[in-house]
């Protein structure tokens, strides 16, 4: 085709006009878009920053925090992105704070423990009026509820949690059957849980079942939502998730849960001649029980009782609840000593499950049982006592530990300056006791490994004597006390 040159010309003044028309077009609306960018809160931010005076730092703070909160009320109507970095630690503290109170509710569980004891508490009161409870139900129902009770304590905490000792693997088995009764999570779940615990006791953030939150919360409540602090990627349980059978259990938990409060209770109910009145109370009642008394040990027990070990975290030794949670109660020497399988050390103290540990090792059914040694529980002990004799002088004393009310008794001053010298000679103590566990390390890595019991017995001698003085001081300490009338346990 051929175009004329008039024709081309008027084309060509065309095309240009519409060019400068396009070009102050985008200029102009360029122009808006950069006006609206500076508008924009990150870019006002960055431009104080930029403009603001150093000398001047509470107003900048100030600023960005004011920014930071326009900024989330912007990103909230966009993308759901989080710059951690660019948040303080207490944002993200506020921000993790957020997170619980946001918490979805966890449907299966909260529903089963809220029906549970409301089943239970309507049914068994007509069920025994109505019916006549043989002698054969109620001796099933004390037996599972001795088995699923020492299934959490022998089984989950104390061999699977804690390794304190090894098993074979019936009792291993028998202790995972009776686990899985007591319907309080697979293997995997609970002891990644009580690890992540022990690891962040009392953390508002991290511990799954933090006393910090208040009764409920640890007692029930932390079960009932998906909090932050209760998802488990199992990284501290390696050695559980190597396991085939836990991985089986784990796999079809729900499964497990049913067959066996369902099928295992019912077929007995049904060998013993009551099929409904076995599903009632060795099924529901027994596993209603068997969860407040498992759950006191997170709540009660981190709130209510004495502190003879440790006062690093609230755990508390509690006589009265070690009594239904087969000796679980003594929990502060257990948070001290946790890898100890004696919760109860005292041998007049009521500990169930240490006694059945050391039986099944008697019989050749456990092996491996791991125990603190009398010297270091004791140094534990007395030193909480010195602690709280400095307590009670701190109270009496001023900054120079001089006592200023002359009219407290001499026996409070004579108290004072005798916890003082004996606290001398108790650090002095101690010194020689770490000098002789490292001269202990140096002489067993000199040792061939036949020999090792050769520098044990030459040891021996002095490591007596160092808990010979330890016993001194915790004797004079309680004469200390005694004199004015003062727990030694608090």
């Amino acid at each position: 085709m051929q175009i004329r040159n008039g024709s081309l010309l008027s084309s060509l003044r065309a095309v240009g006009r519409k060019s400068v028309h396009g070009a102050h077009k985008a200029f102009h609306s360029g122009k808006k878009v950069a006006d609206a960018l500076t508008r924009l809160p990150l870019v006002e931010l960055i431009n104080k920053q930029l403009n603001s005076d150093s000398s001047a730092p509470s107003a900048t703070i100030k600023t960005v925090k004011d920014e930071r909160q326009k900024s989330t009320d912007l990103s909230t109507h966009s993308a759901d992105v989080t710059f951690e970095g660019s948040l303080t630690a207490e944002e993200e503290q506020l921000a993790k704070e957020l997170a619980f109170k946001r918490a979805p509710i966890n449907w299966v569980p909260a529903a089963f423990l809220v029906a549970t004891p409301i089943a239970a508490a309507l049914i068994t009161p007509w069920y025994l009026a109505t019916h006549k409870v043989s002698a054969p139900v109620w001796l099933t129902f004390a037996a599972v509820g001795v088995w699923t009770g020492l299934s959490i304590t022998a089984g989950y905490h104390r061999l699977m949690s804690h390794r304190a000792y090894k098993a074979h693997p019936v009792v291993r088995n028998f202790f995972l059957v009776g686990a899985t009764l007591a319907v309080q999570g697979s293997a995997f779940d609970w002891c990644s849980g009580h690890r992540t615990h022990h690891r962040h006791v009392d953390d508002r953030m991290d511990d799954p079942y933090s006393a910090k939150r208040g009764f409920w919360f640890s007692h029930i409540g932390w079960m009932l939502r998906n909090y932050p602090s209760g998802n488990f990627d199992y990284k501290n349980i390696p050695d559980l998730t190597k396991d085939k059978v836990l991985q089986i259990q784990h796999k079809y938990y729900g499964a497990w849960v049913v067959v066996a409060n369902v099928g295992l209770i019912g077929a007995i109910g049904w060998l013993i001649g009551d099929v409904w009145g076995t599903l009632l109370l060795a099924g529901l009642v027994r596993l209603v029980i068997n969860h407040h008394f498992t759950f006191f040990i997170n709540s009660l027990c981190h709130m209510v009782g004495t502190r003879p070990y440790t006062d690093t975290n609230t755990a508390r030794d509690n006589f009265l609840l070690a009594i239904p949670t087969w000796g679980e109660g003594y929990h502060n020497y257990h948070h001290f000593f946790q890898y100890d399988y004696r919760n109860g050390v005292k041998w007049w103290q009521y500990d169930p499950t240490k006694w059945l540990i050391a039986a099944l090792a008697k019989v050749g059914l456990a092996s491996d049982l791991r125990t603190v040694d009398d010297t270091t529980i004791k140094h534990a002990e007395v030193n909480m006592m010195f602690k709280r004799a400095q307590n009670k002088i701190a109270k009496i004393s001023n900054d120079e530990g001089l006592i200023t009310d002359s009219n407290l008794s001499r026996s409070l001053q004579n108290f004072r300056d005798r916890v003082h010298f004996e606290y001398q000679l108790f650090n002095d103590t101690v010194k020689e006791w770490q000098a002789l566990k490292a001269k202990t390390i140096q002489l067993k890595k000199e040792q061939f490994a036949e020999r090792l019991h050769e520098a044990d017995e030459a040891l021996k001698d002095q490591y007596q004597m160092i808990e010979k003085r330890i016993l001194e001081h915790n004797h004079n300490l309680k004469q200390a006390f005694k004199e004015i009338s003062f727990k030694t346990a608090g």
